[in-house]
């Protein structure tokens, strides 16, 4: 028995992935395409995945936005895990989401995504007062420039619903949040985020220590 999380080798991952992970052939082939790209580490794990897809079914989710798509498998996953509704993809890079766009036509999933390509605040921001989604939105994942984290979470929790859930990514940067020395820019930023999480009063928060750490914020 531990009294802290077990550490994981990659003996004991492997096993982890062994005995849990059902991962589609579609979902396998994109995470594989994208292990050969120079960005493959924006690339979420095939158990965080997983992970994302069972708290969308849980929650009977319908209305998902995902700030931060790259080549579409957090994406995918999610919107296999749908019965009804619809995700809204937001990147500003239209070169990763083509492949995106290949693997979700492959799965046969591309009508359920709308992809909007451009900068993610404006898109949020036109979500919220163009489109009247304000208290609408079930699920968020934002997994984009650490540096705007805490933009993109004002503006999610003014989409978001009553109890609906926000993830956020990489929330442990590798560990370097804990070494007080590191004093990159994207590392404070991850830092005082997951502070000023600690302490907001709007939210309940659980920091599971999946992939790179993912933060879940559960909207008051």
């Amino acid at each position: 028995m531990s009294k802290q999380t077990i550490q994981l080798n990659q003996q004991l991952y492997d096993y982890l992935l062994s005995v849990s992970l059902r991962e589609c052939q579609v979902l396998k082939d994109l995470r594989e395409a994208t292990a050969d790209l120079p960005g493959a580490n924006m690339q979420i794990a095939p158990e965080q995945g997983q992970f994302m897809a069972l708290l969308v079914k849980i929650m009977g989710a319908k209305r998902l936005i995902e700030i931060g798509t790259y080549t579409g498998y957090s994406t995918l996953v999610c919107a296999l895990a749908l019965s009804d509704g619809k995700i809204i993809a937001i990147d500003h890079d239209p070169a990763s989401t083509v492949i995106a766009k290949d693997y979700w036509q492959q799965a046969k999933i591309d009508h359920l995504i709308d992809l909007r390509i451009g900068d993610a605040q404006d898109t949020l921001r036109s979500l919220l007062h163009k489109n009247s989604f304000k208290g609408t939105i079930d699920f968020i994942f934002i997994d984009a420039d650490k540096i705007n984290y805490p933009v993109y979470y004002e503006l999610s929790l003014e989409l978001i619903r009553k109890n609906g859930i926000i993830l956020f990514d990489n929330v442990l940067w590798g560990g370097a949040v804990a070494d007080e020395k590191n004093q990159d820019q994207n590392t404070v930023a991850i830092r005082n985020l997951n502070l000023d999480l600690l302490d907001d009063p709007r939210v309940d928060i659980s920091l599971v220590p999946i992939g790179d750490g993912l933060t879940i914020v559960r909207k008051k």
